[in-house]
């Protein structure tokens, strides 16, 4: 399934290999690798439990060498992780770079990943990446294009980054009420995509190309909105459900992708870092003013935690995975030691008093899911 970069943008042109794939030889590949991973509903959602996300290795918080980011790569791949999830956004193209650094030499059906689209990114001599991501040495300016023809572009040069052939899931990215990044009022560019991108990825997965998309969002609402008028397949459900903040997308969100048969990546389960003690609390230039009541429930938290033996950034990992709408869930990382740990975490028993305790002081909801 490896391909040259060329060789990818050329088989995503109208009229190129991939649009002109014959019915039976989609049905054959299909069924060749993907059977298990389709709903009854066409569905599709990651066969791996547990990914590994890009944002860290897009220099977001911190600079991260080529060789360290190699090296996690590295690490994550021989601890058995087999999904990842990048972006153009990410470090403006680094993430993308480095991972497909990574992964181009491997067999292209041991693993699956995602992108976004939503985003071209353009080189330019006077580029304003600093301002965005101070740590990346991207030269790239971003347009935001929701278009059809702009997400078949932001594919195409994902590909050529990756130096791949094929994404396995395209989440549309940051199409949402808190991007204060986009040129007009979100619910304008939603319109956009509505008539644009949503069809087109849809296209694009009749094609061959991907074979799943969905919304990649921090905020509730766009979600619900994309279930009334198009029919993804997953959906990034990202900022909204661990330890600290839960409720909406427990009582909300969830019931209704239950509904569509869609099914959820969840990200940001550690809330970019603070439920494991990072100053931060998600993303954004105002990340580190954190709410009063978020630094007292993880006080309480990492009480609960160590009165019965559990390390709470365990606990949140699992906590967000538990729900069945949850096909995956996806950790970013910078270092090597902290793939090897969330992994394991994975892995790692956690009594159920503990849970119980959390019920009963109200630190989640009474409905919410629990590791069994």
């Amino acid at each position: 399934m490896k391909g040259s970069a060329l060789t990818a943008a050329a088989a995503l042109m109208p009229g190129g290999p991939l649009a002109a794939r014959t019915a039976n030889e989609k049905a054959a590949t299909n069924a060749a690798e993907n059977a298990a991973n389709i709903s009854p509903q066409g569905h599709y959602k990651p066969p791996f439990k547990f990914g590994m996300g890009g944002v860290p290795l897009g220099n977001e918080f911190s600079i991260v060498t080529d060789e360290d980011a190699n090296a996690v790569l590295e690490a994550a791949w021989s601890a058995g992780v087999r999904y990842y999830d990048v972006s153009p956004w990410y470090g403006l193209g680094l993430a993308e770079r480095r991972f497909g650094y990574f992964l181009h030499n491997k067999k292209r059906s041991d693993y699956i990943i995602s992108s976004k689209v939503g985003k071209l990114l353009k080189a330019s001599k006077t580029a304003h990446n600093r301002n965005l991501f101070p740590f990346s040495p991207s030269p790239n300016d971003v347009l935001f294009d929701y278009t059809g023809p702009g997400i078949r572009r932001s594919i195409e040069d994902s590909l050529q980054r990756l130096g791949i052939d094929s994404l396995d899931i395209a989440f549309v990215h940051d199409l949402s009420p808190d991007n204060k990044l986009l040129p007009t009022p979100w619910e304008e560019q939603f319109k956009i995509a509505t008539t644009g991108a949503f069809p087109e990825l849809t296209r694009m997965r009749e094609e061959g190309i991907i074979k799943g998309w969905g919304l990649g969002v921090n905020r509730p609402e766009p979600i619900l909105r994309v279930l009334e008028v198009a029919d993804p397949d997953v959906c990034l459900l990202a900022s909204q459900y661990s330890l600290i903040d839960h409720k909406n997308a427990l009582n909300n969100v969830f019931p209704a992708v239950r509904q569509k048969n869609v099914s959820l990546v969840i990200g940001s389960s550690l809330n970019a870092g603070f439920v494991s003690g990072s100053p931060r609390y998600n993303y954004g230039k105002d990340s580190y003013k954190i709410p009063a009541a978020y630094i007292e429930k993880r006080k309480k938290l990492r009480d609960i935690a160590a009165n019965h033996g559990v390390d709470l950034r365990t606990a949140a990992l699992q906590f967000s995975a538990a729900p069945d709408v949850a096909a995956a869930l996806v950790v970013g990382v910078s270092r090597e030691h902290q793939i090897l740990k969330d992994y394991t975490s994975m892995q790692t028993r956690i009594p159920a008093e503990f849970w119980t305790d959390l019920k009963s002081q109200n630190l989640i909801e009474q409905n919410a899911p629990t590791p069994v």
